[in-house]
């Protein structure tokens, strides 16, 4: 005969955290696209040439994707919330400084600061969404997967198309 366990109630904050995680997921996402419809008012309003501009988008995106595998690691070593929190909050700081920005060199390394807490912000979000104790594992992972699949409309990022609205809305 087997023992009978009691049960737990699921915690009724969990579908806020659910919203939190798929919505800090889908900034991530999001700053790739509207960085490049505000490529021309960054280059005007900073004397930046083209190549310059190419390094605005990409010094994001380096560090975010060649650090991912770190951030994961660390998340599974350090704890997926604090790995979260401290991505979170690079995250933040790295787009502040990057609105701020006085030249392109700071705002390139800002940039840079950004990918690097999405890197670490990510993996931790993912894994909390897969490890953490839903009341229904698939349906949170079907919202997870689709407010990161779902297209931004065009008329976002036409609204914040300008450098400092783009970064310091994040």
């Amino acid at each position: 005969m087997h023992a009978h366990r009691p049960t737990t109630a699921p915690d009724p904050r969990r579908w806020w955290i659910l919203g939190l995680l798929a919505i800090a997921q889908a900034m991530l996402v999001i700053d790739v696209t509207v960085v490049n419809v505000a490529l021309p008012s960054i280059g005007a309003e900073l004397g930046l040439d083209r190549a310059a501009l190419t390094w605005v988008v990409t010094a994001y995106t380096l560090f975010f994707g060649s650090l991912l595998l770190l951030g994961g690691r660390l998340a599974d070593g350090y704890g997926r919330r604090r790995m979260f929190l401290i991505g979170i909050g690079t995250f933040v700081v790295a787009s502040l400084a990057s609105g701020l920005a006085p030249d392109g060199t700071i705002l390139v390394a800002a940039r840079a600061a950004q990918g690097i807490g999405a890197a670490l912000m990510s993996p931790a979000a993912l894994s909390i969404v897969r490890w953490s104790r839903w009341s229904s594992s698939t349906t949170s992972n079907k919202i997870f997967a689709s407010v990161n699949s779902y297209p931004q409309p065009p008329s976002v990022e036409g609204v914040v198309a300008r450098r400092r609205s783009i970064f310091l809305a994040q």
